[in-house]
């Protein structure tokens, strides 16, 4: 299968292990930073700022004011923050919202971003940035944001809610799925996806029946790096797509969306991957239908699983057809509006998935 394949590593330092947070300053001064900006949500401004009492005289301020999917006037309100404090770098304290955050700032001035994962969404491996303005979702790709150096502490997710503890986990899981089809697809990432995918699967029914097992938070947060770098390493597809006008156009919550859709989009390339299928039948025990098992698997852990709990109407279905068919992308399935508009039906009432 791979007699050809190209695969390029991104200059990235991983440090990895439980109170592995403590060691922040270090890597800080590691890369020469004397001026950072500590980045959080409103919810973690308390995490934040014992990051920043950790960092001393090298941490010049918090700005506790990120959102999920980086609205633009957010990431102006940071870059502003950064070039008013004579920041040289960033820290970003939490999940998605906030590495994206750091990212839109770096995008701008070029300031390094070191990076604390709180949660399993895997944006801490990626070059790829995203920006929400007038309802659309723009996204892109520049090595400029791409994290310097990623802290992984699984005691730092330990009061992460199992019910986002579970939608996080599939978000991780949704970038090793579309990476084992993906047109970019080499041996190495589909190795880091099946890794990081088994990691999951066995990880989170441990976290969701005891949140403090630190075995299993270390065993998630492991497979939720693993599928980082495969969201880094390849061309996402029409999940992806999907769930970012989902999230853009209508404001759903990342995670979620993500953890609805991903059966759906699979069930919908299922009969065009086989070798992805192959792969999804090995981590979830040999069963025949990854796209039906995953469904199953989210509602055993007490995820939603339909668009209609989050909030979307049948008649938004038309516009998100329409934006997810403007600006073509590779995917395994030609996609059309007919089988987006019944994927899209199916999700919205909580069906099972179907090809």
């Amino acid at each position: 299968m791979w007699s050809e394949f190209t695969y390029q590593a991104l200059p990235m330092r991983v440090v990895f292990g439980a109170g592995r947070s403590a060691h922040l300053a270090e890597e800080v001064t590691a890369l020469g930073l004397e001026r950072v900006l500590v980045l959080c949500t409103p919810g973690r401004r308390d995490l934040a700022e014992r990051m920043a009492d950790g960092l001393g005289r090298r941490a010049i301020g918090v700005f506790a004011g990120a959102r999920m999917h980086v609205p633009a006037e957010t990431a102006e309100a940071a870059r502003a923050a950064a070039a008013e404090l004579g920041a040289d770098g960033c820290v970003a304290v939490g999940g998605g919202s906030t590495i994206g955050l750091g990212k839109a700032v770096a995008l701008r001035h070029g300031l390094p971003v070191v990076a604390v994962p709180t949660t399993y969404a895997g944006s801490e491996m990626t070059p790829v940035w995203g920006l929400t303005e007038n309802g659309v979702k723009r996204t892109g790709r520049d090595p400029a944001v791409l994290p310097r150096s990623v802290v992984y502490d699984p005691e730092l997710t330990l009061t992460l809610p199992v019910a986002t503890s579970v939608t996080s986990g599939m978000n991780a899981l949704a970038h090793a799925v579309e990476g084992l089809y993906a047109p970019d697809a080499s041996p190495i990432v589909s190795l880091m996806a099946e890794d990081g995918a088994r990691a999951l699967i066995e990880a989170l029914p441990r976290v969701a029946a005891d949140s403090a097992d630190l075995t299993a938070r270390s065993r998630a947060l492991y497979g939720a790096w693993l599928c980082g770098a495969v969201l880094g390493a390849t061309t996402m597809s029409l999940h992806h797509k999907l769930c970012h006008v989902l999230g853009g156009s209508l404001g759903l919550p990342h995670a979620e969306a993500h953890t609805v859709m991903l059966p759906h989009t699979l069930a919908y390339n299922q009969p065009f991957a086989p070798a992805a299928v192959a792969v999804l039948t090995r981590v979830l025990g040999e069963r025949a239908d990854p796209a039906r098992t995953l469904w199953e698997f989210a509602h055993e852990l007490g995820a939603p699983h339909s668009l209609s709990e989050l909030g979307v109407r049948e008649g938004d279905i038309g516009a998100v057809v329409e934006q997810a068919l403007a600006n073509p992308y590779a995917n395994p399935r030609e996609v059309t509006a007919d089988g987006l508009t019944a994927l899209l039906h199916r999700a919205l009432a909580g069906q099972p998935p179907t090809a």
